[in-house]
């Protein structure tokens, strides 16, 4: 058992919890709980770290018949940790007592692309990294077949995205891109649709079609799209607003567009 947080695997470990530049030098991310743990491929896994009372715990549900989680666990391997060690390698306040090294997934653009009747969401200089996970999570229950950014947008690999994702990190394709622009005109090249939930807009969202290929552009929280960005959109769009309310948060309004193109698609 690591007991000792100048253990050097638990140095590292912090410094991939809290420092971007180091995962992507050493090309990993941590995903935090037993249900993350449980939905990781194996063959991402790089290391596994669990306090003594979740082994034990784990080792009597096994032995009570539920291996499946235990099985895994041999076959990646594990270290154990002193509950004092592993809050100082936890994001969470009070995490559950298992922790997973994962190698970072890498998906390529020209795929993405190629996909039969794609639906995309596109982020420009999103911030807050619990929108960015929902967005993952819920563009998964919508079917989205991939999620493009500009390298302005937060690190997907954030610790608080992970955990907002909820597993979904596992299975949504992801692409940064130096530049939106001329992805955007690739998209137009190949016949997809982009639309920018703008203010500008005059037609509801409900009034478009999103059963051919679709993309919608979404901005920065507090800034929305740049005029370049929104320039070249195919399409302006508005999501109705009572009272006062002059816009929704960026999670909310791509989780509305997304699931009307789920609900287009799916009559």
């Amino acid at each position: 058992m690591i007991t000792s947080s100048n253990n050097a695997k638990v140095k590292q470990v912090v410094q991939w919890q809290t420092k971007a530049k180091e995962r992507r030098k050493d090309h990993v991310f941590l995903a935090e709980g037993v249900r993350m743990c449980e939905e990781a491929p194996v063959k991402s896994v790089r290391e596994v770290y669990l306090t003594e009372e979740l082994e034990q715990k784990l080792r009597r549900n096994a032995q009570n018949g539920d291996t499946a989680f235990w099985d895994k666990l041999q076959q990646t391997g594990y270290e154990t940790v002193s509950p004092e060690v592993f809050a100082k390698m936890a994001d969470t306040q009070t995490p559950q007592g298992i922790l997973t090294v994962l190698e970072q997934p890498s998906y390529d653009l020209t795929q993405l692309l190629e996909q039969p009747e794609p639906l995309f969401l596109i982020l420009e200089n999103l911030q807050d990294p619990g929108n960015l996970g929902t967005m993952i999570r819920t563009g998964e229950g919508a079917g989205i077949t991939g999620v493009i950014m500009n390298q302005q947008t937060v690190d997907i690999f954030n610790p608080k995205t992970i955990r907002a994702t909820m597993g979904s990190i596992f299975r949504v394709p992801f692409v940064y891109v130096p530049e939106l622009s001329p992805m955007l005109t690739q998209m137009h090249e190949k016949g997809i649709h982009t639309y920018a939930a703008h203010l500008k807009g005059q037609k509801y969202y409900d009034s478009f079609s999103f059963r051919e290929p679709t993309a919608f552009l979404i901005g920065n929280e507090g800034n929305g799209l740049t005029k370049e960005i929104s320039d070249q959109a195919g399409q302006y769009l508005k999501i109705p607003m009572e009272g006062k309310v002059e816009s929704l948060n960026a999670s909310i309004a791509a989780a509305l567009l997304m699931y009307e193109a789920h609900r287009q698609r799916n009559l």
